[in-house]
């Protein structure tokens, strides 16, 4: 029988007191929301010189940051179907997993020869990182879900501070790390670091129980809804917004004020650091707002 603990969670007192399965939920989804995020940002300040290096055009270097979230929006609507079936805790150490195993892959490509192989192998190492990055924040999305039924938009916006940190120190660590130790080291350690991450949260996240299966319509039925789709628009152009910095930020301002690359992430800390700001308070904001529906009756997790 499973733990009433895990299938209904006490959301009388969700924000006052936490369940231990509670705290552990917030502990494993920071810990992803951390290391992909500083995974994801490290590129920033370096990798658009080594690829111009490599013999790369800058709209290629765009497209490289670009193929990130064209699979990590594809791989989402696959892994968001067949999330009962596979379930979410393995989703999520696997995706963990294999986030960690590209990271550490995309280190060793400076010693793939110039040209069109080192934009394939980038396009391809990129992708699975994409991959692996849908699959865990697909799974966490659903944990959260499950586990803050009512609170759910304060637990993402505290769980956004994480996010918030990998994008702040991403781009100043890998920064330092590739000036100071050349161009694989930053991969290595992170990949590691993502490594540690797994058995870690093969061990405190709970596994929680899924209710029923999930309507076989319900995604297609969700996206058309007048409020989903502005919000789709928001998020799609906000997110253009911040993707036209990755590839183009770091060469501007070493060409333009001939700084060290070690430097060149700290241009990079007044979004994160806004971000990381304001994502709790909003989060607590829209929790104290009225609400519409009811997330337990939209997720179901096994």
């Amino acid at each position: 029988m499973a733990d009433p603990t895990e299938s209904t969670p006490d959301n009388s007192n969700t924000v006052r007191k936490l369940s231990k399965n509670q705290i552990l939920t917030l502990i494993s989804t920071a810990s992803l929301n951390f290391s992909s995020m500083i995974c994801y940002s490290i590129l920033g300040p370096f990798f658009p010189q080594e690829a111009v290096k490599k013999g790369l055009s800058n709209t290629v270097i765009g497209l490289i940051f670009g193929c990130f979230a064209v699979f990590n929006f594809l791989s989402s609507l696959i892994f968001g179907r067949y999330l009962v079936q596979i379930g979410a805790k393995f989703m999520f150490v696997s995706g963990l997993f294999t986030s960690g195993v590209a990271t550490v892959l995309f280190g060793l490509l400076d010693k793939i020869p110039d040209g069109t192989i080192f934009a394939v192998m980038c396009f391809l190492v990129r992708a699975v990182d994409a991959v692996g990055f849908g699959a865990s924040i697909t799974a966490s999305c659903s944990i959260l879900a499950k586990a803050f039924p009512n609170t759910i938009a304060t637990a993402m916006g505290f769980l956004e501070i994480f996010t918030g940190l990998g994008l702040v120190l991403g781009p100043p660590i890998g920064g330092f790390l590739y000036q100071t130790f050349g161009y694989e080291v930053p991969f290595i350690a992170l990949g590691c670091i993502v490594f540690s991450m797994v058995p870690l949260n093969m061990y405190i996240l709970p596994k929680y129980v899924a209710d029923s299966l999930p309507s076989e319509h319900s995604f297609w039925a969700l996206v058309k809804l007048p409020k989903v789709m502005v919000i789709c628009f928001t998020i799609f152009s906000l997110s253009s917004c911040l993707g036209f910095l990755d590839p183009t930020l770091s060469l501007f301002v070493i060409e333009t004020f001939h700084l060290k690359v070690g430097y060149v992430g700290l241009v990079f800390l007044g979004l994160a650091l806004s971000y990381s700001f304001s994502s709790p308070l909003l989060g607590m904001i829209s929790d104290r707002l009225p609400v519409s529906i009811s997330y337990t009756d939209n997720f179901a997790i096994h």
